[in-house]
């Protein structure tokens, strides 16, 4: 059977402001519920503000009197110009943040673009985060020491940054996608982790396991149904899916770790295309340029 460790810590998060994407469900509902239970105030980026609001009031209404401060607000990863938004309404409503959790993601869709003409899973999984994560920044070192959270995936390891082809316009294919995007958190994270040392914000790239969520949504009937024996029996509820993320954000042996990958609580080693420092150094360039940053 696999190993699903739950991550257990008392550590108690008042005063403390957590950002987290996708948090409306899945593993990101689950560790706003953790987060609000140790009493943070935190900030839920959901792309539908109603399924938003609705997951605050089923956590605040399941913790009774025992919790921090949730507030919803809308973004929507696949445009820039909302990511800009929310990161504006985020620096207006906070003065530091503590934990930046960049949880959201879609898997193995057809192909599409987003607002802003990115491949969907790329500009989702990372572009949108990329340019969210330098938009708030300031607050987040003004928290330090603070982390940066992104979750990635097992599936990084089939993937390849294809840099002449970045938005795959040509032989595209969902899977193929999905590794892409997942390569870029890990890539993401751990040049995050070096551009900022000394600043006392830390980074941490997650794969969260074979979590039963709605990001299996775009997978062919066909595959779901072979699926389904093995997802029975090594797959993790979205509770256990969040352990690493929870481990990430608050074990204290990891305070002077960062830029490093973790699995089932405990660091893991990523691919070797992962580990490249001159594939992370140019997909930060071309992402500057993608999402409209100058160079820092």
């Amino acid at each position: 059977m696999p190993w699903k460790p739950m991550y257990r810590s008392d550590i108690k998060l008042t005063g403390k402001t957590v950002v987290i994407t996708g948090a409306n469900t899945g593993i990101g509902k689950e560790t706003v519920r953790d987060l609000y239970v140790r009493g943070a105030h935190v900030i839920m980026g959901v792309r539908t503000v109603s399924k938003g609001e609705a997951a605050r009031s089923e956590i605040e209404s399941a913790a009774g009197e025992t919790g921090g401060k949730i507030e919803v607000f809308q973004l929507d990863l696949e445009s820039l110009a909302s990511v800009r938004s929310f990161a504006e309404a985020v620096n207006g409503a906070v003065e530091k943040i503590d934990l930046l959790i960049l949880n959201a993601g879609k898997m193995a869709c057809p192909r599409s673009e987003t607002q802003d003409g990115f491949e969907s899973q790329l500009g989702t999984n990372h572009l949108g985060h990329f340019l969210l994560t330098e938009l708030l920044l300031d607050k987040v070192k003004a928290a330090a020491p603070s982390r940066i959270i992104v979750l990635s995936s097992l599936a990084h390891e089939s993937g390849k940054m294809n840099f002449d082809d970045l938005q795959l316009k040509t032989g595209y294919s969902p899977w193929k996608a999905y590794g892409q995007s997942k390569l870029a958190n890990v890539l993401f994270a751990s040049e995050l982790g070096r551009r900022l040392e000394g600043t006392g914000v830390t980074t941490y790239a997650v794969h969260p396991g074979w979590v039963r969520t709605e990001l299996d949504r775009h997978m062919p009937a066909w595959q779901k149904v072979l699926a389904t024996p093995a997802r029975a029996v090594v797959s993790k509820s979205p509770v256990q899916g969040a352990q690493t993320t929870l481990y990430c954000a608050l074990e204290p042996s990891l305070a002077d770790k960062t830029g490093r990958y973790y699995a089932d609580c405990r660091e893991k080693t990523p691919s070797s295309r992962a580990r490249r420092l001159e594939d992370a150094k140019r997909l930060w360039q071309l992402s500057e340029e993608l999402v409209g940053l100058s160079s820092r």
